[in-house]
């Protein structure tokens, strides 16, 4: 017996009315019964066959099941299997049948997609819209906070802390685009607003890549002094004293040519629009914006 056969018997001794159950039908409840936070058991079945499980969630979405959950949790599982442009192109076709609760989640499964297979510029857009959208007042479905979940845990993040995670993740963005003047004032701002160690380490390596070792060592100093949350887990220490052996080895240079110094006017213009857009009463921009433009004039100069 296949793994999916085996999969419908389960489904067709614990459903009501079995007699009556169509094929479609059986698919269903048992794309139900394999949504992984359900329950142990179905997260083992994805574990054991998550090509099965691929199948049957695709079957739910075609029959409107549970279409929110369905399509985050089998883009999830698609990235796994190393299906990721599969996974993008999955949501961006079939995210219309999802309701408003579950866009901002989708949204968050995209940019992980995007980075997965390498498409900054996509990666770089909706990151900019997840800024737009806190400003806004939408992220979060218009609350404080929201629950979410990791390794089996669920705990509180607040839209300062989200805030501060897309503003990393939009700096490391501008990083694999040698953008690094762009990435360190992203990085900057989102360490004023909720530092950790992770993006001071980032923070060090856009000085470095810029030649401004001493500025580069404050930062390492901040991990290393334990100042910083998270300074404390091994990975980020083991970083941290890498990028210190780093500099060790580098020489203050009298003149330096790199690409990604200045910041581009359409990187400015584009920031600009996410506030024109839907914001017309409220400020034209975000204070990060400002502080970007600042930079521009100065380099300008």
């Amino acid at each position: 017996m296949s793994f999916t056969s085996f999969l419908l018997v389960m489904v067709l001794m614990f459903a009501p009315n079995t007699s009556r159950l169509s094929a479609s039908r059986g698919y269903i409840g048992l794309a139900r019964l394999v949504h992984p936070r359900h329950n142990k058991w179905a997260s083992d079945l994805v574990q054991k066959d998550p090509e099965a499980a691929i199948v049957l969630f695709w079957k739910a979405i075609n029959a409107g099941d549970r279409v929110d959950s369905a399509l985050k949790d089998m883009a999830i599982i698609m990235k796994q299997q190393e299906r990721a442009e599969e996974a993008i192109e999955a949501v961006k076709s079939f995210r219309h049948l999802c309701s408003k609760q579950a866009q901002e989640s989708l949204n968050n499964v995209l940019i992980d997609l995007y980075k997965k297979c390498g498409r900054v510029d996509e990666q770089i857009e909706l990151l900019k819209e997840r800024l737009r959208m806190i400003y806004q007042g939408e992220a979060f479905n218009g609350k404080p906070t929201k629950t979410a979940r990791s390794h089996g845990k669920k705990f509180q993040v607040t839209i300062k802390q989200e805030t501060s995670r897309i503003l990393g993740n939009l700096g490391w963005a501008y990083m694999q685009k040698e953008n690094y003047k762009a990435a360190e004032v992203v990085y900057r701002k989102a360490q004023q607003i909720d530092p950790d160690a992770n993006k001071a380490c980032n923070l060090c390596l856009c000085m470095i890549k810029q030649a401004r070792f001493t500025e580069a060592r404050i930062e390492i100093d901040e991990i290393l002094q334990g100042k910083l949350s998270g300074s404390d887990e091994p990975k980020s220490r083991n970083r941290a004293e890498a990028l210190l052996r780093e500099l060790d080895t580098c020489q203050p240079a009298s003149s330096l040519t790199l690409p990604g110094l200045n910041l581009e006017d359409a990187f400015i213009e584009g920031l600009d629009q996410l506030i024109t857009q839907q914001a017309p009463y409220r400020s034209r921009r975000l204070p990060i914006f400002e502080e970007i433009s600042s930079f521009r004039d100065q380099l300008a100069c």
